[in-house]
């Protein structure tokens, strides 16, 4: 059995992951406070993906992404990035994929929390990143690592997107969940259940030990 396929899609998963962390605090935070008009329209974009075939958006990022076009022409000639069929391609992919598992859970969190505790804070003259780090975050603690949680278990489990913008390439693309479509394919069962039964043992672990943790920390708050 090659385990490489296994290690790719960790690998992705955690890039993936730390990366949506740095960007979706500082949109959920702003999506939970304003009023903007545009708003609805950029918590729509956020959404989209939840609802969109993934292979419509890979489709899409492969049309946009490709040497033939002129988006995908200039980042070769200019920047060097050859996206497509490529690792920084799937990352890429997933970021926009799994983005609405990070903000949302992030964003209920933030809305979640009485005016009165950013007041308090701001009265105090805390400047507005000092209330984000010290007063509102660990406050929701358990909101930031439910996201955490969903953004990389959803990332493993990605099929679509990573096959329309990675194809199939050993030690490049070749993740675990295309490496179990071709297992299926080649009619090696067993192989295909090794790998399934990794990927549901390793996120059934961690979602209950994130779970169980914020039970805890949930009831430490209401003592």
């Amino acid at each position: 059995m090659d385990f490489e396929p296994l290690y790719l899609t960790f690998k992705l998963a955690v890039v993936t992951t730390a990366i949506l962390l740095v960007l979706a605090l500082p949109l959920a935070y702003w999506l939970s406070g304003t009023r903007s008009k545009f708003k609805p329209i950029l918590e729509a974009l956020v959404t989209m993906p939840l609802v969109l075939p993934p292979t419509v958006l890979g489709f899409y990022f492969l049309v946009a992404l490709s040497p033939r076009n002129p988006f995908g022409q200039w980042l070769s000639e200019n920047l060097g990035l050859q996206l497509v069929f490529s690792f920084k391609g799937l990352v890429l992919a997933s970021l926009v994929y799994s983005l609405p598992f990070m903000v949302q859970p992030i964003q209920a969190g933030f809305s979640a929390l009485p005016k009165s505790l950013k007041e308090a804070a701001q009265l105090m003259g805390k400047s507005r990143w000092a209330i984000l780090k010290d007063v509102l975050l660990p406050n929701i603690k358990p909101s930031v690592w439910t996201g955490i949680v969903l953004a990389f278990a959803h990332t493993i489990g990605e099929f679509g997107v990573v096959l329309m913008i990675g194809g199939n390439i050993p030690g490049e693309t070749r993740v675990a969940s295309i490496a179990i479509y071709d297992s299926v394919e080649a009619l090696d069962y067993a192989s295909a259940n090794t790998y399934s039964l990794i990927l549901f043992a390793i996120t059934f672990s961690i979602l209950l030990t994130v779970y169980a943790i914020n039970g805890g920390y949930l009831k430490t708050q209401r003592t």
